[in-house]
């Protein structure tokens, strides 16, 4: 069960400020606890702390930041039960999948504490010519600063974690402004940091409103900021940044090719966890689906009575699968695009009825690309099938997107798999498997209007990071 309430963290302490935010259960909409919110004040003293509290954040001792690192994996699974049924109450999501994402914020802490400890610089061999004999260069890395992190409502717990664990990493403070409608998981995170021996004001985790946190995004005292959300959202605040580096994790409309050679069930079963997992709420869940024309029919049959088989309902329910969207709104406003398809001409296969914010698991074709559906990120439990006849004309077909974050591909044909890797506009290709598919070590993140910059440990910390050089000359 959620507490009655839960504070906000304001430099490193808990404080029950307000309880201003109702946060919801997702499946029943009834009122499940309330969350203190910090306004702008609040925000520029949460600042103001991650500045004063840099010098001591950048002098600990790698071993000193890795047992902070440590402490969370080691409370994080203690307090696994709780953090997978907070996460299935604040954000709808089936309670296997809760767990799973557990085991996600689990392992990014510990990828996190192996890194921490092996943030390496370089000797630069400097005597390119005459005038540079006797110079020697040798590079470290050092904390870039207070960081800003804005994360999103779908992975609460995993996409705050890899924020706020490479941040630790590199030393870093931080202030984080959590998903107004999944806040919990991320204050769980803020009363296990209050444990340890973080310089006191390293951290802050701030639910508050949108229009309340500009501060974020425009403060020059933050020396960069990390964002996974919405394009525009994210590009928006991109603009408003200042000299600031960004790091964008924003959407997309994943695609995935089944060539002729796959093996149909294997790739209609993890088609199936690919599209659906969490209501298809993922950026890199399976939307659309390109299929050879020698298997289409056959997949197609396949595919749409395993679809038809997924168990919908309470989240908190062990065999449920599809669970509601974050919002009737979303469910709405999905369920829109789905009509819309459906009057241009394409066929809803199974599927395409809400109530609520329950949408049905939704299979169409002959979906006409100019339509939202198809074009646009659904975010939400759709597939839409399209058979090809050419290899090279469906990996056209991905790259006929605005977006490009990652991409799948079943073939079998070592140079089928090496061309998609060439050619596809993404920033990762899975070969053999669905674009959904992510470990938290990898470099994680796209092109266009997908984002810009990548996560995955190491890669984030490179960005928390600056490269700081020491020349010395001997006198000759």
């Amino acid at each position: 069960m959620l507490k009655e309430s839960y504070p906000y963290y304001l430099a490193s302490e808990p404080e029950y400020a307000n309880t201003d935010l109702e946060v919801t259960n997702k499946y029943n909409g009834e009122v499940a606890t309330k969350v203190a919110m910090a306004d702008a004040d609040t925000i520029d003293k949460a600042i103001a702390a991650a500045e004063k509290a840099q010098p001591a954040m950048t002098a600990m001792a790698p071993f000193e930041r890795q047992a902070v690192l440590e402490h969370c994996v080691k409370r994080f699974t203690e307090r696994a039960d709780e953090l997978a049924k907070a996460l299935c109450i604040e954000a709808g999501k089936p309670i296997k999948d809760a767990k799973g994402e557990v085991t996600r914020l689990i392992d990014t802490f510990k990828i996190a504490a192996e890194e921490s400890v092996r943030i390496n610089g370089e000797t630069v061999n400097l005597e390119i010519s005459a005038r540079a004999k006797g110079y020697q260069g040798m590079t470290k890395k050092v904390p870039i600063g207070p960081c800003s992190f804005i994360s999103p409502f779908n992975f609460p717990l995993n996409l705050a974690a890899h924020k706020v664990a490479p941040a630790i990493a590199a030393g870093c403070t931080f202030v984080l402004k959590p998903a107004s409608r999944t806040p919990i998981g991320a204050l769980i995170i803020g009363e296990v940091l209050a444990e340890t021996d973080l310089p006191k004001g390293a951290f802050s985790i701030l639910p508050c409103s949108r229009d309340g946190a500009d501060l974020f995004t425009t403060d020059e005292r933050l020396k960069l900021l990390s964002f996974t959300g919405s394009p525009d959202v994210g590009w928006a605040l991109k603009a408003k940044a200042g000299k600031k580096p960004v790091v964008l994790e924003l959407g997309g409309n994943a695609a995935c090719v089944v060539d002729e050679d796959a093996d149909i069930e294997d790739a209609i079963d993890r088609v199936i966890v690919g599209a659906y997992y969490q209501s298809g709420q993922s950026c890199i869940s399976v939307q659309r689906l390109l299929v050879h024309s020698k298997i289409y029919d056959e997949f197609k049959s396949r595919y749409v009575e395993k679809v038809k088989a997924l168990v919908s309902g309470d989240p908190s329910n062990e065999d449920t699968f599809i669970g509601p969207m974050i919002s009737e709104g979303e469910a709405e406003r999905l369920h829109g695009w789905i009509t819309e398809a459906k009057e241009k001409g394409a066929t809803i296969l199974c599927g395409g009825t809400r109530e609520g914010a329950m949408l049905e698991a939704t299979v169409m074709e002959n979906v006409p690309k100019d339509c939202d559906a198809s074009a646009e990120e659904a975010f939400g439990p759709l597939s839409i099938l399209v058979p090809f006849d050419d290899y090279d004309d469906a990996l056209k077909e991905v790259n006929n997107s605005r977006y490009g974050l990652q991409a799948g591909v079943f073939t079998r044909d070592i140079y089928k798999a090496h061309k998609a890797w060439d050619v596809l506009e993404v920033g990762g290709v899975v070969i053999g498997d669905v674009p959904s598919w992510r470990v938290d070590n990898m470099p994680y993140g796209g092109v266009k209007d997908s984002g810009l910059g990548r996560e995955g440990i190491r890669y984030a910390i490179e960005d928390m990071s600056e490269t700081r050089l020491m020349v010395i000359r001997t006198p000759q």
